[in-house]
C-alpha cells in the first residue's frame, strides 16, 4: 500500500504535464490558423460594406418600383460599392459611382434592399455621402490612414464586376500618391490587393478590421487588376463627409494661381535664381493671388516658412486651410525676393486652378 501512495504523485505529474502540453499544441495550433486567415477581420468589416445599384434613364421615362428591374423602359444599371460609417445610415462611396444616378438603391450584407438619398459629392475627391435609415445596420470601425506604413498587410471588400461581395488581399504598396491624375485632390494610398470595377467606394481595412480607405481606382491596360489600386484614405474621407453632411458641399480656402515644379535643368536652363521651388504659370483674375500682385514667372519657395517645391502637396495644403486664414508667402521676382502675406478665400464651386 505504501508502494503506490510513492508512485501516485508521478503519475499525476506525469498526466498534469500531457494535459499542459497538450493545452499548448492545441494554443499553438489555433494561433497558427488564426495567422493564416483574414476570417477574423474580414468577420468585423464585411457586414459595413454594400452594394450599391445606380439608375441612370433617358429624360422624363418613368422608373418602375423594382429598382433593380425594369424591362418596360431602356436604362442603364451602374454597380458599385460602398461602406456603413454610423449606426444612423451614412455612407461612404466614390463620386463616380453615383454621379448621374437618378435613383440609387442600396443592397445590405443581409440582403435588404433599400433606396438611398444622395446627401452631397465632391468631384474633386472623388467622393460622395449617401443617407439610408432603416433599423440594425453595422458601421464599421474607422481606423487612422496616417498611421498606416508601407508593408502592412490591408484587405479590399467591394463588388467587383457585380458578382457578389468579395475579399481580396495584399500589402500596402505606397502611401501619399498625387501625381495620378484621377482627381484634383489626390493623396491615394497604393496597394497590390485586387481591385476591379464595382470595387469602387468599397473598403480598404486593416487586419483589425478598420476601415483605412475607400477604394477608389485601378491602374490598368486592360480594365482588370494589375497589382496597382488606389484607395482615398480615411482620415482625408472623413474630413470631406463631414463638410457634405453638414453643408452638402466642400468648403476650400483658394488662393488662385497655378505653379509647376522647378527643376535644377529648368533653373538652368531659363538662368533662375534658385533651383527648388514652384514657378508661377497662371494667375486668375480677382483671386487672392491677383489681388497680392503675385505675377506670372514669380517663384515660391515658401508658404508659412515651410518649403515649397511639389505643386500636389502645395495644393492639398491650401485646400486644407479655411478661408480666411492669412498665409505668409516667401518668393522671387527676377532675383529680388519678396514677401507677400494673403488672405485666401472660398474657393468658386466651379474652380479650375489648381489652388
Amino acid at each position: 500500500m505504501n508502494q503506490k501512495n510513492q508512485w501516485a504523485p508521478l503519475i499525476i505529474a506525469i498526466l498534469l504535464g500531457t494535459c499542459i502540453g497538450l493545452a499548448t499544441l492545441l494554443i499553438q495550433e489555433k494561433k497558427k490558423v488564426a495567422e493564416n486567415s483574414y476570417a477574423a477581420p474580414v468577420e468585423k468589416a464585411a457586414p459595413s460594406v454594400v452594394n450599391i445599384y445606380t439608375q441612370v434613364s433617358p429624360k422624363n421615362t418613368p422608373l418602375q418600383d423594382n429598382p433593380l428591374n425594369n424591362p418596360t423602359h431602356p436604362q442603364t444599371i451602374n454597380l458599385g460599392s460602398g461602406v456603413i460609417v454610423s449606426a444612423d445610415g451614412f455612407i461612404l462611396t466614390n463620386h463616380h459611382v453615383i454621379q448621374n444616378a437618378q435613383r440609387i438603391v442600396v443592397g445590405l450584407h443581409d440582403d435588404r434592399q433599400i433606396e438611398a438619398k444622395l446627401i452631397g459629392s465632391d468631384p474633386s475627391t472623388d467622393l460622395a455621402v449617401l443617407k439610408i435609415t432603416v433599423p440594425n445596420l453595422t458601421p464599421i470601425k474607422l481606423g487612422r490612414s496616417s498611421l498606416v506604413s508601407v508593408g502592412d498587410k490591408t484587405l479590399a471588400i467591394g463588388n467587383p464586376f457585380g458578382i457578389g461581395q468579395t475579399v481580396t488581399s495584399g500589402i500596402i504598396s505606397a502611401k501619399g500618391r498625387n501625381s495620378i491624375g484621377l482627381n484634383t485632390y489626390e493623396n491615394f494610398i497604393q496597394t497590390d490587393a485586387a481591385i476591379n470595377p464595382g470595387n469602387s467606394g468599397g473598403a480598404l481595412i486593416n487586419l483589425q478590421g478598420e476601415l483605412i480607405g475607400i477604394s477608389s481606382a485601378i491602374y490598368s491596360s486592360s480594365g482588370g487588376s494589375q497589382g496597382i489600386g488606389f484607395a482615398t484614405p480615411i482620415d482625408d474621407a472623413v474630413q470631406v463627409m463631414r463638410d457634405l453632411i453638414k453643408r452638402g458641399r466642400v468648403v476650400r480656402a483658394y488662393l488662385g494661381m497655378d505653379a509647376k515644379k522647378i527643376t535644377s535643368t529648368l533653373a538652368k536652363s531659363l538662368a533662375l535664381p534658385v533651383d527648388h521651388g514652384l514657378i508661377v504659370s497662371e494667375i486668375t483674375k480677382e483671386s487672392p493671388a491677383d489681388k497680392a500682385g503675385i505675377q506670372i514667372g514669380d517663384i515660391i519657395v515658401k508658404i508659412n516658412n515651410a518649403t515649397s517645391d511639389n505643386p500636389f502637396k502645395t495644393r492639398n495644403l491650401i485646400a486644407s486651410m479655411k478661408p480666411g486664414t492669412t498665409i505668409s508667402l516667401l518668393g522671387y521676382r527676377g532675383r529680388q525676393s519678396y514677401q507677400a502675406n494673403i488672405k485666401l478665400e472660398t474657393q468658386p464651386t466651379m474652380q479650375s486652378i489648381d489652388y
